[in-house]
């Protein structure tokens, strides 16, 4: 008994279904992943901006308790911008090489998408 090879045939096509991805869809799954690359971008520049921070920060508060010309020359003002300067252009720095990676990925999966269709 059991079921007959033809009607098995249609099912089992039936599951796997006949589905077209309109391109909308391709477009926002490129959307959602540039949303997430300026996620990523933000996320790395933070975490490299806050190394940078303590990295910076360490030296030019020793040095301002045992050198004497930082000592007498850098005030709470410029040992600020002194730490905000690194962590700034870390976070900057970082967070466009991220971009620039991201883009180049999605460049690349744009290319593979075109020549899909």
């Amino acid at each position: 008994m059991g079921i007959p090879s033809e009607m098995r045939d249609i099912w089992v096509n039936k599951r796997n279904g006949f589905i077209i991805a309109s391109p909308l869809e391709d477009q926002n799954a490129l959307n959602a992943r540039r949303k997430l690359c300026n996620q990523e971008s933000i996320r790395e520049g933070f975490k490299n901006a806050t190394i940078a921070a303590v990295v910076s920060a360490v030296p030019t508060l020793v040095a301002v308790r045992k050198i004497p010309w930082a000592k007498a020359n850098l005030n709470y003002t410029a040992q600020a911008l002194i730490i905000s300067a690194a962590s700034i252009a870390a976070f900057f720095i970082t967070a466009d090489k991220t971009t620039l990676e991201c883009a180049r990925r999605n460049a690349l999966l744009e290319d593979a998408l075109r020549r899909q269709r």
